[in-house]
Order: structure tokens, then sequence, then C-alpha cells
């Protein structure tokens, strides 16, 4: 007897909700946009103002401490967004509104002026806060509390996100950089047009989700709603305000891939292969790929793992995330000193770097997910979610800084105290993970009951 517990009147296409695909290809195309903005968004600031594809011309640090504010706000912004779907519209309405933005902004962007520029940098700021919390805590109301598939849907949504982020990245990227900047940018708008036709259109398979709570068809609701936090609840926000400090962090050394990394290939990586150039902006599709490829791998060990009864929790996961990635900067480091000995780095050391980074994000990206829609009150649902970003656009801006350091105390210096920094910090927060658990009051426990009952995630073919 299966002891998956499921939504009423919900289809299902591969063991999961139908309304998960239709999130996974909304968001795939956001992420498009998005990460096709992203990865030639410094190319631009810093190219010089003549030539055939003209750029304006800006330092490496004034680019960087763009990108620092700009990503920090864009992720900053979900707080308000989180908010106003709690309080006035529903997560379903402000995913909507926040793909219209979107739209806007990135088709803004194709005007070769700068005050367009500004405008569409300041409408997606404020799309992705619509958009980013709400449709991530609609993952989650798929499924019941327990639902042993939770954490395989966010895996499921999150591969999703990197499909559009892998062919931004190759797509936008080479656009831009070969035919116009401009064009690039107008192209992520196209992106993000079809994300919102689909969404519209499957609104059919996302009737159990998303709804605003103050309706009057969901009265019982409202009134739950009014409820006081009780100690259990207040808890097990403590320890998602701790696990936040993770995702600062994390963020913080993750996000050097669109700025610092960035420019350091195109600018001292040796790109030649055969005889071609590759485009620095390609470099940034390596997460993505690595994601596509390693994430039912990541997710199978995960399940593989508890199942033997070994630590397999979400926080456990979080901290060892951190670990690897931060690991992965000893590349960046050895890059560096590549460098410096003999006047360019090979692209092997981008490669490595970038397949660290990826094992450690699939630990704690995907996972802090889930991890806030069983933590987080109901009625703080989007909230929570919204701060969990605003945390991402935090680490963002501490990027940025770390970037702009760069300038005065070089590049070697930087990558090795990222690497360092995060390995010891991990290792502190791993000192305190069980005390930390135990105020999570066994959120987790049912969900490992039922996987040892059912089996799933080792039936599921998927894995290997």
């Amino acid at each position: 007897m299966s002891t998956v517990i499921k939504q009423p009147h919900q289809k299902e296409l591969f063991g999961h909700p139908v309304g998960l695909y239709v999130l996974f290809f909304t968001e795939m195309w956001e992420r498009f946009s998005y990460y096709g903005m992203r990865a030639i968004l410094v190319l631009y600031l810093v190219a010089q103002t003549t030539g055939d594809n003209a750029g304006l011309g800006w330092s490496n640090g004034e680019a960087l401490a763009l990108y620092g504010w700009y990503t920090m706000l864009v992720y900053v912004a979900s707080i308000p967004g989180g908010w106003i779907a709690d309080k006035f519209l529903g997560q379903k309405k402000s995913v909507l509104y926040g793909g219209i933005l979107l739209v806007a902004g990135h088709s803004i962007l194709a005007v070769e002026q700068m005050w367009a520029f500004y405008t569409g940098l300041g409408l997606i700021i404020a799309g992705v806060g619509m958009l980013k919390p709400n449709i991530s805590t609609m993952v989650g109301g798929l499924y019941k509390q327990g639902d042993i598939r939770r954490d395989k849907g966010f895996n499921i949504f999150y591969i999703g996100i990197n499909v559009g982020a892998f062919l931004s990245s190759l797509i936008v990227g080479y656009v831009g950089e070969v035919h116009g900047w401009h064009y690039g940018f107008g192209l992520a708008g196209i992106g993000m047009a079809a994300g919102l036709i689909q969404y519209l259109a499957g609104q059919k398979y996302l009737k159990t989700v998303g709804n605003f709570l103050g309706s009057s068809e969901n009265l019982a609701e409202k009134e739950a709603m009014n409820l006081p936090l009780t100690k259990i609840e207040k808890d097990r926000v403590v320890v998602l305000f701790i696990s936040f400090l993770l995702v600062i962090v994390f963020w913080g050394a993750f996000e050097q891939a669109g700025g610092l990394m960035n420019i350091y290939a195109s600018e001292k990586t040796n790109r030649m292969l055969m005889g071609w150039e590759v485009p620095a902006s390609w470099f940034q599709s390596l997460n993505a790929m690595f994601i596509i490829f390693l994430g039912t791998t990541v997710a199978g060990f995960w399940a593989a793992r508890k199942l033997k009864g070994k630590v397999s929790t979400s926080l456990f996961k979080m901290i060892l995330g951190l670990i690897i990635m931060g690991t992965g900067f000893f590349f960046m480091t050895a890059a560096a000193g590549q460098y410096e000995s003999n006047g360019s780095s090979a692209m092997y050391w981008l490669v490595l770097a970038y397949l660290f980074h990826t094992v450690g994000e699939l630990c704690i990206s995907p996972v802090a997910l889930s991890y806030i829609t069983k933590l987080a009150p109901l009625k703080y649902a989007s909230l929570m979610m919204g701060v969990y970003f605003a945390m991402t656009g935090f680490g963002n801006k501490l990027a940025g800084l770390l970037g702009e350091a760069s300038e005065k105390l070089g590049e070697y210096t930087i990558f090795t105290g990222i690497a360092v920094f995060c390995v010891v910090f991990g290792l502190l927060v791993m000192i305190f993970r069980k005390k930390l658990e135990t105020l999570t009051h066994g959120a987790e426990d049912d969900e490992h009951e039922m996987l040892e009952a059912e089996k799933y995630e080792l039936a599921d073919p998927d894995i290997n």
C-alpha cells in the first residue's frame, strides 16, 4: 500500500502533480531570461565604448559594484514580494504580475539608452521579487506535509531552473558577445514572454495552490492564520534564520561566477580550443550543465543514505554543501597562481571549480527551498521564502564587495580567502548541528519513516 499522501484532485505525470511541470517550465524560462542577462551584464559594462560591439567602458571595480547591488536587490525584493502575496494577492497572481514586469524589464534593456538600462534593471528587480519566492512556495504547496516526494519535486524543479540557465548562457551569451549586447538583452525578454504564456496556459493544473487565503472560499484557512505562533513554530523559525547564515556565506562565494570569475575567464584565461576562442560567458553554462547531469545522482545518494540510517538531514546537507563549494575555490587559487607565473591560466581550473561549486549547490540550494516549506509557519510561508531569497541577495552583494576588493588584494588572495573561510565556517556550524536539529521538533521524522515503508526513492529509476 502506498504511503504517498496526495493532494485532492491532482492529475499526475511521472509520479508528481502536473502542476510541478507547469511551474518547472515557467521557472525555466524565467531563469533563461535572468541568467542570460546576467551572463553578459558585467561584460557589457566593462566593454570598450568604441568598436563593433561597444559597451559602457566601466572599470572592473565599477562593474562589480553595480553587479553586487543589482543581484542583491533582485533577491531582497523577494521580501516585499512574499509579503504582498501573503497579505493581498496570493502566490498565483503574484507570479503572474512578476512575469509581466520581467517581460517589460528585459524588453526595455534592448533599447540602447541609459534611461532604458536603469529602468529595465528596476523592473527586473521588482519582477523577480514578485515571482521568485512565490513560485517556490507553490511547488511546496503541491505536496501535503510528510509527502516523501517533496524533496524530489524540488530537485526536479531545480533542474528546470538550470536548464534555463544552461541554455541562456550559451544562446544569450553568444548573441550578446558576437552580435550585440542589446540583442542579447532582447532575447532574454523573449524567453520570459514564453514562460509567461506557458504559465497562463497551465492554470488548470494549479487550482489547489497559490490561492489568496483572504478569499471567501478559504475562510477556514484565513481564520487559522490568525492564531499566534506556537513554541514549536518559533523554534523552527529560529533554525531557519540560523540556516540563512549558511545561505549568505554560500552565495557570497558562489556568485563570483557572474562577477569576478566571469571577468577572470574573459581577461586571464587561455580560452583557445582547437583554434577557436571559447566565449567567456559560456563558462557560466558549466554550472547549469553539471546540475542537469548530476541533479538526480546527488538526490539519489542522499535518499540511499537516509534509508541506511546515516545522517542525511537538511541541515547536514546544507553544511556539507558549503564546505564542498568552498573547496572548489582552491582550484581558482591554482588558476591565479598559474597566471602569476605564466601570464595565462588554463581553462580546466574553471571547469573543476564549477564542478565542485555545482555539487555544493545541489546539497544546499534545492534542499533549503524544501526545508523552508517544511519549517515555515503557514501564515508566513511566502514571507519566509522571501527572507530566504533576501539572504541570497545579501550573499550576492557580498560577492560584489569581494570582487571589488580583488582590485587591491588580487585574485589569488580573494580566491584563497573564500575557500578557507567557507570550509572553516561550515565545520564550525557542523559542531552545533545536532542541537539545532532538536529545535525542528522532528519536522523531517515522518518523512524518514515513510521513506523506509515505501522504499520510494530507491525504486525510482531516475536515481541511476
